[in-house]
């Protein structure tokens, strides 16, 4: 289940660099001895990955040929490929449910941190720019924490590979996705740069089923930058630069009038299809690291900025019309951090890791809304919008220390122990000594065994929780259904897990279960009208479930199937009380309920066969259906549905087309037309369908 990272080519040449930048620039020309070159990067990479290793904990790796082979390959997004690995679940607006989380998800880039911002539909990252993409559950050693239902480890192409490639894909739904990247090697530097630019039709999922919603137009650019250089034969610095700047359309449900009877300025009609709702996301982000290795002690210490934007822009009147409030919000979030680890061998049977991780945030909000009077009985009492602005900033700092002992107990047997601490100062001021422990048996028939405990400790997602002032709509259209607004608690979770994975020749299977036992269990919901999620706490909460894996690789073929179970509970609303209906508040008090992202099966399996240049391949995405109200809150959940992508490609190696690769890609080929959402449950917007069948076509050329 502790699968050994994925070693890219492109990072065995970067490492080879180290020694000297004579032996990068002749590896290069492919003057150097190859087992010099391999030996030599075997033993820097090894040294940078003993700094963050998943001991215990169960990850699924996913290269760089892995995602070419997905239908949509490096053009597709990110949470799409992500949804390939077991136990994640989508949801709308592109989000992904892992183990019963709502969130919860760290980031990395080359195992250093990139800090959450602000996001309604957008990907901040694109997978091109990836050579592999782990994701890390369980029960999580020391190293990782604050976000702990996923690691997401993106390992960076690097530019040691001199050449590049650009490509132009699209097909339905108007999609019109150019892209480039290269990398190449200076001396002792290297760089490797990539950019996606994807026109679209289809920004946002479809609120009626309709293949191409009306008015769902999307600009969305992504751009990054990696560079390193090599210092000497035992350290480096690198940086990384990024971009995100996206524009989306809200989509519209065509033939639909305001129910709620009021008249703006003179006007009581207005009809959806005309609406004009607007969301522009932005994140900028920058990460300084400077890497050390000695024969006992390796060390890394990274800086890393984010600034992240989101901007809400209203249809006014008709918003006012259709939901009583129209809302422009202006949301900005500034985080900066360091980042300091460390891996000490102290003894052959004694590995000790520990580090530091500092964070800071700022965060500003600014609304204006326009609502309208009502009296008591809640009849409008005047036609003219009342303006009610609402402005604040806040701050928030982290501050996690750990420190663990990896301890070989037999050649067979480790012991992975040790304790974080973090301490949050923001709304709240929090703190938790958490312990951890895994311990992982390996046999010599190809069977890995391990069993874990973690106790997490989870802050709420700081640049979104609400400052809006319940009290000032008091009176209006946009009234809360009630007045208590207590701010939210982080989350404390006790997280068990076992699991085992056997290699049999050229199958390898596994099995993992879990048991989450949580205090203030958090949660995010949609309330009002821009498409901004809040959080809040259920006092209570319970998830478990179990994983199973199964891959095959030999030769042409290779294949994967995941399927996962898992149910996740929550009871009593103790935070944000003000969004929610004062009879699901009651009923929720007294009874534990399926928290609104829950879906009791998830599977996902793929499979590629190549012959020559030519490659064929497909995968399918499983989900028995998020949840919906029912006779309780949350009771009911939707039709399971069945997705099947396929694709094809051929790389041309001779003649005048030699570097050129060709593809077509069939998106829900069998067009099944399902619901991820429909727009009820605890915190749930507008309904969301999942992408209708789509034809898509690709050309790149490699120089």
């Amino acid at each position: 289940m502790s699968r050994p990272i994925l070693l890219a080519a492109a990072s065995l040449t970067i490492l080879a660099s180290a020694s000297s930048p004579a032996l990068a620039a002749d590896a290069a020309d492919g003057q150097t001895d190859v087992s010099e070159v391999v030996i030599t990067a075997h033993r820097l990479d090894m040294a940078l990955q003993a700094i963050e290793p998943s001991l215990g904990a169960t990850s699924f790796a996913m290269g760089q040929q892995f995602i070419t082979n997905l239908p949509g390959g490096a053009n597709t997004q990110l949470n799409q490929v992500i949804l390939q690995a077991p136990g994640v679940s989508q949801d709308g607006f592109g989000q992904l449910h892992v183990r019963g989380d709502h969130g919860n998800l760290q980031y990395r880039l080359n195992n250093v941190i990139l800090p959450e911002g602000l996001s309604g539909f957008g990907q901040t990252l694109s997978p091109r720019l990836a050579s592999n993409i782990e994701l890390i559950t369980g029960a999580l050693p020391a190293q990782y924490g604050l976000r702990t239902a996923g690691i997401l480890n993106i390992t960076t192409k690097s530019g040691l590979k001199p050449g590049g490639e650009a490509g132009i894909y699209g097909g339905s739904h108007g999609v019109v996705t150019p892209s480039v990247e290269y990398g190449g090697t200076w001396g002792a530097s290297s760089a490797f740069l990539s950019a996606t630019y994807t026109n679209t039709d289809l920004g946002i999922e479809s609120p009626d089923g309709r293949s191409t919603p009306l008015h769902d137009h999307s600009q969305q650019g992504q751009v990054f930058g990696y560079f390193d250089h090599i210092i000497d034969e035992s350290s480096r610095v690198s940086l990384i630069l990024g971009t995100s700047q996206q524009t989306f359309e809200i989509p519209n449900v065509a033939g639909v009038h305001p129910d709620l009877g009021l008249t703006v300025n003179g006007r009581a009609d207005a009809l959806s299809d005309n609406l004009d709702q607007r969301q522009r996301e932005g994140t900028s982000f920058a990460i300084g690291t400077w890497l050390k290795t000695t024969e006992k002690l390796t060390a890394q210490v990274s800086l890393f900025a984010r600034y992240s934007s989101l901007t809400f822009r209203p249809d006014a009147p008709a918003d006012i019309l259709f939901t009583g409030i129209a809302q422009d919000a202006r949301k900005r979030d500034v985080a900066v951090g360091l980042q300091a680890e460390g891996v000490y061998n102290l003894s052959d049977g004694h590995t000790l890791r520990g580090g530091v991780i500092l964070q800071a945030d700022r965060a500003t909000s600014k609304t204006r809304s326009q609502v309208l009077p009502v009296d008591a009985a809640g009849d409008q009492t005047s036609d003219v919008p009342l303006l009610i602005s609402d402005n604040s900033t806040r701050d928030a700092q982290t501050y996690s220390l750990f420190l663990q002992d990896e301890w070989k107990l037999t050649d067979q047997l480790t012991l992975n122990y040790g304790l974080r601490y973090d301490r949050l100062h923001a709304f709240r001021d929090e703190d938790q000594l958490s312990p951890r422990v895994n311990l992982v048996w390996q046999g010599d028939a190809g069977t890995t065994l391990h069993a874990g405990y973690a106790r997490y400790f989870t802050p709420p997602p700081f640049e979104l929780v609400a400052s809006e002032t319940v009290a000032a709509f008091a009176g209006t259209t946009a009234q809360a259904p009630g007045t208590q607004n207590d701010k939210p608690y982080s989350e404390r979770t006790h997280y068990f897990d076992v699991g085992a994975e056997q290699k049999l020749g050229d199958f390898t299977f596994g099995i993992d279960g879990y048991l989450k036992q949580i205090h203030n269990m958090l949660d995010e919901g949609q309330f009002g009208a821009p498409i901004i999620l809040t959080p809040f706490n259920y006092r209570v909460g319970k998830v478990h479930g179990v994983e199973f894996t199964a891959g095959y690789a030999k030769g042409a073929l290779s294949a994967y199937a995941n399927l996962a179970y898992s149910k996740a509970l929550g009871k009593d609303i103790i935070t944000s009380q003000f969004n929610f209906d004062p009879a699901d508040l009651a009923y929720i008090h007294d009874h534990f309920i399926y928290v609104d992202h829950d879906q009791t099966w998830t599977g996902s399996a793929g499979a590629s066969y190549h012959w020559g240049s030519t490659r064929v391949a497909g995968d399918v995405l499983y989900g028995s259906g998020l949840r919906k109200d029912g006779d309780v809150p949350n009771g009911g959940k939707l039709a399971p549905y069945t997705q099947v992508n396929l694709s094809v490609s051929h790389g041309f190696e001779q003649g005048l087309l030699e570097g050129v690769t060709a593809r077509a890609d069939l998106i829900n080929a069998f067009d099944e037309k399902y619901l991820i959402r429909d727009g009820s449950g605890v915190g749930v917007g507008a309904p969301q369908y999942g992408p209708r069948r789509g034809v898509f076509v690709g050309v790149s050329k490699t120089f």
